[in-house]
Parts: C-alpha cells; structure tokens; sequence
C-alpha cells in the first residue's frame, strides 16, 4: 500500500509539472528523473524528432559511460532501430525493442562501461495524431517490458507529447503577437513620425525657394538634407519592423530592401527554399543587418547574396567588393551589428563566418540547419 501511494504521488508530481512546464529541456528532464523512480527503472532517455528524419537528444538519465563517449557522440549521430521505425511509421505505441543497437555499437568500438544495459522499451510521443519524439527507458539485465509496463509508460509518454503540443502553441502565440506588435510600431511610425519628416523635408524646400538670402538658403538646405537623412533611417526603421515582400519569401524580401537603399543586389538561388517560420525571420533579420554594412561601409553600391541548399543546411552568403577592413578571426567581433548577427546564428544552431581584408571587401557567411 505504501509503495503504491508513493507512485501515485509521483504520477501527480509528473502530471503536475507537465501541466505547468514552459521550459521544454528543464520539463522533460524533470519528468523523465521522476518516470524512473515510478517505475523503478535505471537508464532513461527523449529524442524530439524532426520532419526530416532527424533529432536530437533532448533529455537524458544515468546514461552509461558508453553512451557518455566523446560528449555523447552515441546518442547525437547515427541511426538506430527506434527511431528508424518512428521515420518510417511503424512506432506506433509502446513496445520492446530487442537489443539497442546503439549499446551494440558501444560494445564492437569499446566506447566503455554499458553498466548490463542491452534492451530498452520505446515509446512514441504524441498527442492525436501529432508526433513529436520517442521515449526510450530500461535496466541493466532487463530483457522484457510487460504489458501493464508498456501501458503505464505510455500514457506518460501521451501527456509529454500534450505538453509538447502546449509549448510549441505557446511559442507560436509568442510569435504572433511580437509580430502583430512589430506591425502596429510600423503602422504607427508611418502614420505620424515619417510623415512628420516628410512635411518637414517639403517645408524646408520651399523656404529655401522663397528666400533670396543665401545664408537663409543654406539653413533650409541643411535642414532638408538632415530631414531627408531621418525620412530614410525611418523608412530602413518601418521595414525592419515589418519586411515588405516576406510573405514572398526571404530572397524577395532581401532583394527589395537592398533596392530600398540603394544597392544595385546580384542574387543566386541553388535549391528549393522553403525555411521554417524561425530560421526564415533569423535569416531575414541576419542578411538585413549585412545589407546595411553595405550600405553604410563598403563605400560601394555593388553587393551579392547568395542561397544554397545541401545536405539540410542552408549556406548564405552576403558580400560586397568595397573598402573592406582588418579582421583577425581569432580576435572579438569589431561591432555590435556584426555581433548580433553571430548570436541570431547561433540561437538556430548555425555557424557564421566573417571575412574581411582592405580593399577587397567584406563576406558573411551563415550556414544553418533545416
């Protein structure tokens, strides 16, 4: 009796933290710790899974050092029979899986310990017919997971793919009203500060015309230079608020902002690019901030962007032939700008590149998973 009230209080606890959770990698480390003490098993571990095929390791529990090799390499690469049938449609609910081939590639290259672990049970994490991952728990020396086993780990794996759905909705809002919001800053800047410059720029141009003193003259002139300068930078500020084009695609919506400055943008597009919604905003806001530094440094109006799609990467690369600058790459990142783009790379787990030499222009480079 005991025991069996002390499982129902962990099943509350995992419940309870599914329900609340909205750090997804804090959640499902939580409850995977909290799944094994009910039921009693040693080794555990959560692959969310891509529409691609791939995944990533995204919680784990008293992994053997086998597993452990070469910072986790085991459990990062490769394929395996578990999430091989989850790819092909054949995980379907839970069940044993024979022998993990994962341990039995630990044992043949002698990656260490397996601690007795050979089998494991995988479970599919879904909420209707939404699949987000696999579920994978055992023991040293357990073989066989029993019916009642197999249908207690996967109800447990049905609410952790229910939080998962809950989470990616709520990101998703996220995302909606920081667009909704972005398009309502633009709407605003349009309506009055940028048609504020804009009568001030007329303003200025006509009492420059009405004027016959040429100290009087040369003030307006200034004046409708120096509105027409902040009339441009609110332009450049409305679109970065809200990108013309983008519903487009983010080619289109980068060749029309660089014409808004002024550039004259050679394109080449290799492969079918169709981003999701994350990567497409990263890459917009990563080639805009670059098109800038073209335009405000290069002292060029000549620049290219290049897309290319190979093996799940897109690989872009943004470069003028202008004045370019000393750039060690082993040394900080010289700008805030720069900067910025190198972290927006790095949250969608790409990598960026800066070459820069004088007088032979400025290359960015940004490879990015898809």
């Amino acid at each position: 009796m005991g025991k069996r009230h002390s499982e129902l209080l962990i099943l509350k606890e995992i419940a309870e933290l599914l329900n609340t959770g909205t750090n997804m990698d804090e959640m499902l480390s939580g409850v995977l710790k909290k799944l094994l003490q009910v039921t009693e098993l040693d080794t555990g571990w959560i692959f969310l899974m891509d529409g691609d095929g791939s995944f990533q390791l995204a919680a784990r529990e008293n992994l053997p050092p086998a597993l452990c090799y070469q910072n986790l390499e085991p459990m990062c690469k490769g394929e395996c029979w578990c999430t091989d049938r989850y790819n092909n449609g054949r995980l379907e609910k839970a069940t044993n899986i024979i022998e993990c081939k994962r341990i039995e590639e630990a044992i043949e290259y002698n990656w260490g310990e397996t601690n007795g672990l050979t089998h494991h049970a995988t479970v599919p994490l879904r909420a209707g017919e939404e699949k987000f991952g696999i579920l994978n728990v055992g023991s040293p020396k357990k073989t066989f997971f029993h019916e009642d086993e197999l249908a207690l780990l996967e109800s447990i794996a049905f609410q952790i793919g229910t939080a998962l759905k809950r989470i990616k909705l709520i990101q998703k809002e996220k995302e909606l009203a920081l667009t909704a919001e972005r398009n309502r800053l633009a709407r605003d800047l349009h309506d009055s500060v940028n048609q504020i410059l804009f009568s001030l720029s007329l303003t200025a141009r006509g009492g420059r015309e009405m004027t016959e003193n040429e100290e009087v003259k040369e003030t307006f002139a200034f004046l409708q230079d120096l509105a027409q300068e902040a009339l441009n930078e609110m332009r450049a500020l409305i679109w970065q608020l809200r990108p013309q084009g983008l519903e487009n695609g983010v080619v289109s919506a980068l060749c029309s902002y660089g014409q808004m400055l002024g550039l004259n943008l050679q394109t080449e597009v290799k492969g079918l690019l169709t981003l999701p919604g994350r990567v497409e905003e990263t890459v917009w806001r990563i080639g805009q901030e670059a098109l800038a530094n073209c335009k405000k440094h290069s002292q060029q109006s000549d620049a290219m962007i290049q897309f290319m799609i190979e093996s799940n990467f897109l690989n872009m690369l943004i470069k003028d032939s202008g004045c370019g600058f000393i750039y060690d790459q082993n040394q900080e990142l010289p700008s805030l700008g720069l900067k910025s783009m190198k972290e927006r790379t790095e949250s969608i787990n790409g990598d960026f590149t800066l070459i820069s030499h004088p007088g032979l222009g400025t290359s960015i480079k940004v490879r990015i998973p898809i």
